[in-house]
C-alpha cells in the first residue's frame, strides 16, 4: 500500500497524555475556566473513534446518511463541474476512514480513469486502513496519505500541467469551528491552493430560527437536530462520557461517570448545537496528573463540543470572505444538508 508520510511530527494524536505537559496545561486551564470546557479532540482515543463510527450509523444521526445520499445522486456532476475540462487531483482534510469519499473517487475514476488522492488526518492508523480499503476497492486511485494537523497549515506539491486540485472538507467538519476560526481555516486553505482549484464543503443546515416544534423552511426541526446528538440508544452519551474515561485513565482522575449527565443544548443565538457534561450534584474530583482537585457545583457543566449549523446564504458568505467564489450547491430533498463547490479566486 502507499506509504503514510508525516508532515507534522507533533500532531494532535496524543496516545500518552501523561507525557504531554502541554496537554496537562490545556486540561488544567479548561477545567479552571468559568464555564469549564475541554477540547473535543479528547474524545478520539481508540474507544471514542469506534463510538463515533457507531454514531454515524444511528437512525437519528441524519448527517452522514443524508450527505452520502447527496454524493450518490450528484458525485459525477460535482467532479465534472470541479474539473472544468481538466484532470483532477483530490485532497481531503480530516479524511478519517474516507467512507463517503469513495463515492467521489469512483466518480473521478469514471471521469478520468485514474486519480491521485491525498487524504490528510492526524491518525496514521485511520489513514492506513482507509488506503488499504481504497487500493482494494478502487485500484485506479493512487493514494498519497499525509499525517498532519491541517489546522496548522499544509504544504502541498504543485499540480501538473492540465491538472486542478479539488480539496474536500466534508462531513460538516467546518461546523466544529467557531465563525472566526472557520474563516481563518478556509483562508489558510485558500493560500495552499492555486487559482482555479476547487473546494467541496459539506455543511449542516440550521432550522432557520423556527419555533422548537415547527419545521423550518428546509423541513428541519430543533427536536430532530437535538436527537441527532442525543440518540435513544445512548451511544452519543457514551461518546461524550468517554472524555472522562480518558482523563481517568491517562491523568489519574477520579471522575464518577454516573455523577455526570450527557446534555445537549441548541444555542439559537449562535446557531450551534452544544454538547456538555453536567454534574448531577456538588462534588470534588481529584486529578492526580494535575496535582489538584476540581470542584463542581450541582448542575455545573463541562462544555465539550460545538457543532455550528449554517443558515441560508451563510456558507456562501463565508466562502467569499475566505477568497473562494461559490460555484454550485447540492442538497437533499428536505434541505437538511448541503454540499457547496467553490473555486479559489
Amino acid at each position: 500500500m502507499a506509504t503514510v508520510t508525516t508532515e507534522i511530527p507533533a500532531c494532535r494524536t496524543l496516545p500518552d497524555l501523561k507525557t504531554a505537559p502541554s496537554l496537562l496545561e490545556i486540561v488544567r486551564e479548561g477545567l479552571g475556566n468559568n464555564p469549564k470546557q475541554l477540547p473535543p479532540w479528547l474524545f478520539y482515543d481508540e474507544a471514542g473513534s469506534l463510538l463515533f463510527d457507531r454514531i454515524t450509523r444511528l437512525p437519528e444521526y441524519y448527517l452522514t446518511r443524508v450527505e452520502r445520499g447527496i454524493f450518490e445522486n450528484s458525485a459525477a456532476e460535482m467532479i465534472a463541474t470541479a474539473a472544468g475540462g481538466d484532470r483532477l487531483r483530490m485532497m481531503e482534510l480530516g479524511a478519517g476512514s474516507a467512507d463517503k469519499t469513495r463515492l467521489l473517487l469512483a466518480a473521478a475514476v469514471s471521469y478520468q480513469q485514474q486519480v491521485c488522492y491525498q487524504p490528510v488526518d492526524v491518525s496514521a492508523s485511520a489513514l492506513e486502513a482507509a488506503c488499504e480499503r481504497l487500493e482494494r476497492e478502487l485500484p485506479s486511485v493512487e493514494t498519497d496519505p499525509l499525517v498532519a494537523d491541517y489546522t496548522r497549515g499544509l504544504l502541498l506539491d504543485p499540480c501538473k500541467a492540465g491538472e486542478r486540485r479539488l480539496a474536500l472538507f466534508i462531513g460538516s467538519s467546518i461546523g466544529n469551528f467557531d465563525p472566526g476560526a472557520a474563516l481563518s481555516l478556509l483562508r489558510s486553505l485558500r493560500n495552499t491552493l492555486e487559482p482555479g482549484d476547487g473546494l467541496l464543503l459539506g455543511v449542516d443546515q440550521a432550522p432557520d430560527q423556527a419555533p422548537d416544534q415547527a419545521p423550518a423552511a428546509n423541513g428541519k426541526t430543533v427536536p430532530q437536530l437535538i436527537a441527532a446528538y442525543d440518540d435513544s440508544q445512548g451511544v452519543t452519551a457514551q461518546f461524550n462520557k468517554n472524555m472522562l474515561v480518558r482523563l481517568n485513565r491517562d491523568l489519574g482522575a477520579e471522575f464518577d461517570l454516573d455523577a455526570f449527565r450527557h446534555q445537549i443544548r441548541w444555542n439559537r443565538d449562535e446557531s450551534r448545537i452544544e454538547m456538555h457534561l453536567e454534574s448531577l450534584a456538588p462534588q470534588s474530583v481529584p486529578i492526580a496528573g494535575l496535582g489538584q482537585t476540581i470542584d463542581f457545583a450541582d448542575g455545573e457543566t463541562i462544555h465539550t463540543e460545538n457543532s455550528y449549523k449554517y443558515r441560508a446564504g451563510q456558507a456562501e458568505r463565508l466562502l467569499r470572505a475566505a477568497g473562494f467564489e461559490p460555484e454550485r450547491r447540492w442538497s437533499d430533498a428536505e434541505g437538511l444538508f448541503a454540499v457547496h463547490l467553490a473555486i479559489r479566486s
